[in-house]
């Protein structure tokens, strides 16, 4: 019984120092840690698995996969710095003529064949975050349609073949 009073508490104490405002990263990682402590000072966690902690943050930073994503933003920022990002959506949402949404349809396609390409969803949300939500909100579209559109764009790249899910 003490397993699940302790997981209760732990969504508590995350969901309480994440409302005091401290960054999301910090938060996972000190609640974790300090219920860890917790957990051993109480006997019902062996300290010994914390040694395993080392290699998975290794394994993690020298994952070959993850060297794409700085440099995806890194793209996108450069895209978004020269307006050709702008350019770009402004000239596809006039393919789509004067309808309304012509904007977030040119959004959705250029973010359909990003995540296509990279077949990283966080990457591509990213780009399109940097690339197409300045030039949305210009345009007058609501920050949360804007945001949504681009984050349901991103995963677009998951069921678009070839995809290491599909």
């Amino acid at each position: 019984m003490i397993e699940g009073q302790l997981a209760l508490a732990m969504f508590v104490v995350v969901c309480g120092i994440l409302l005091l405002g401290f960054p999301v990263a910090l938060t996972l990682g000190g609640t974790a840690l300090g219920f860890a402590a917790l957990g051993v000072l109480l006997g019902h966690f062996d300290a010994t698995y914390l040694t395993a902690l080392t290699g998975r943050i290794f394994g993690t930073m020298s994952n070959e996969t993850l060297v794409a994503v700085p440099l995806f933003i890194l793209m996108g920022v450069v895209l978004e710095r020269a307006k050709i990002a702008e350019d770009l959506l402004a000239n596809l949402a006039g393919m789509f003529g004067a309808r309304p949404g012509g904007l977030g349809l040119a959004v959705i396609l250029v973010g359909a064949l990003l995540a296509a390409s990279t077949g990283i969803v966080g990457a591509t949300v990213v780009t399109m975050g940097v690339l197409a939500l300045p030039t949305m909100l210009r345009a007058g579209y609501q920050p949360q349609l804007a945001a949504g559109t681009i984050c349901a764009t991103g995963t677009l790249g998951q069921i678009i073949p070839p995809s290491i899910a599909l």
